[in-house]
This record gives structure tokens, sequence and C-alpha cells, in this order.
């Protein structure tokens, strides 16, 4: 499916459930829930508690992914301008080196798994619908995966590189620049909005930023194709060990 995509597209482009895979990792969901992997182990009940959030999650996931790319205009230590924004991610120049563009995206799981989460507190169903909240932030977090796994598909035809998606909120990037990464690339398309405090609706959602250049600096990069769900790919220069998109 990453032949549909362009990474270098200049207007916006929309996938929804016909091209998104999304598989849930139970780990994800027992991190969410405050377990630690490989030391704490969940008892008969969580499990079965798990089944049931999971089976419903599923029935209710729409998951959706929106993304434009920008050419980069100039670039600093903690400076990337692109699509007449200027973004100040600390230490971006030294992290992803030369980029001819950026990539900004939305992925969305819609709004159904958080009403239905909000109904199951109102009818004092606690337990599942803290779970059924852990799977929605684990299916999200894996759509995220999903589609910059995507990107770096769609560009190695190219002999472009990709970089790991970042946000806005994490790695010291001021959360106020959302508003910045929503004027390259709106949520609009797919159903997804920012308020004023730059929280955006549906919660389970994910704004994404990578670098895009042939002399990208992509350090992980062996790490990502160990990660990577695409079995048959003609570039992967490391075998796959653990992905929850890969089919035996």
């Amino acid at each position: 499916m990453s032949a549909a995509l362009d990474v270098r597209s200049p207007v916006p482009v929309t996938l929804d459930r016909r091209c998104l895979s999304l598989r849930v990792d139970p780990d994800e969901v027992l991190r969410f829930q405050g377990y630690k992997r490989g030391r704490d182990i969940p008892d008969a009940t969580v499990l079965a508690l798990f089944d049931e959030a999971l089976a419903l999650g599923e029935s209710l996931m729409e998951p959706r992914f929106v993304y434009r790319a920008a050419q980069a205009t100039g670039q600093g230590l903690d400076l990337i301008q692109a699509g007449g924004e200027e973004l100040h991610i600390p230490e971006i120049g030294r992290l992803w080196g030369a980029l001819e563009a950026v990539g900004a995206g939305i992925c969305t799981i819609g709004a159904a798994i958080e009403d239905r989460v909000r109904s199951l507190w109102d009818e004092r169903e606690l337990p599942l619908a803290m779970m059924l909240d852990s799977v929605g932030s684990a299916a999200v977090e894996s759509l995220a995966e999903y589609v910059n796994d995507l990107l770096c598909q769609a560009a190695l035809p190219s002999s472009l590189k990709v970089t790991n998606r970042i946000s806005p909120g994490y790695a010291g990037w001021d959360t106020a620049e959302q508003v910045a990464l929503f004027h390259l690339c709106p949520g609009e398309p797919i159903g997804v909005t920012l308020n004023d405090s730059c929280v955006m609706t549906p919660g389970k959602s994910i704004s994404i930023l990578v670098g895009i250049g042939p002399e990208a600096r992509v350090d992980h990069y062996f790490t990502q194709c160990r990660r990577c769900w695409m079995r048959e790919c003609a570039y992967r220069r490391a075998p796959a060990i653990a992905t929850v998109h890969r089919t035996e």
C-alpha cells in the first residue's frame, strides 16, 4: 500500500481502514495498565478483561491518517523552516541532518472508544473502562508506528530516507507548536481538531513530523527495519524480529 502514498505530496493525502492495518500489541496495553514487561505477570482475570476490551475496541476503531509534505527552506541546530512555518525542536539539526522536506501527519482511531469508555464509567464498569482506554492508547500508538513504516517504504524507491517520527510535547519540543504542525497538515480531513490548549479531539490521536531526504541522518535505520511490518521489502537492511504488524 506504500506505493499509493507519495512521501513528497504537497497536498494532503488521506488513508482509512481500507489502507491501514491496525493490530494492538498486548504488551503495550498492559504497559498502559502499569505492568512492567518481563516482571509483572497479569493473572487470568486481567487477561480475560483484556480479551473483552480488545474485542470491544477492535469493533469501535476507525483508523484514519492524513499526511502532507513541505519543502525544507531552512535549518539550524534547533530549527526547521518549512511550508512557511518555523519548528523549534531541540538539537534537531544534529539528530536529523540535512533534509529536503518534512512530512507532517495526523492519525486517529476516532472517537467511538472514548465515548464507550465514558459510558462504562457512568455504568460503573470501571475495570473494563480502564482496560478499554488502554486498548485505545495502544492502538493509536501502533497506528503511528505503522504510518511511519508506510512513509519509510514509500520513500525507499526514490532513494530517500525517512526519520523516525517525533511529536510536539516530546523530546523537548514545545506542545504549543502543535499549531504549526496543524498549519502544515490540517486535521479536518480525518475529523481531528485542535483547541486553544493544543489538545486534539478525538483524544486518541497523534500528530507526527518526519524528516525526508537522501542525506537525512537516520541512525535508527537498522532498528526501524527490525520492527517493520513489510516482510517482502527489497530494501530491508536487517531482519524483522518483533512487530505487531508482521504476519507469519
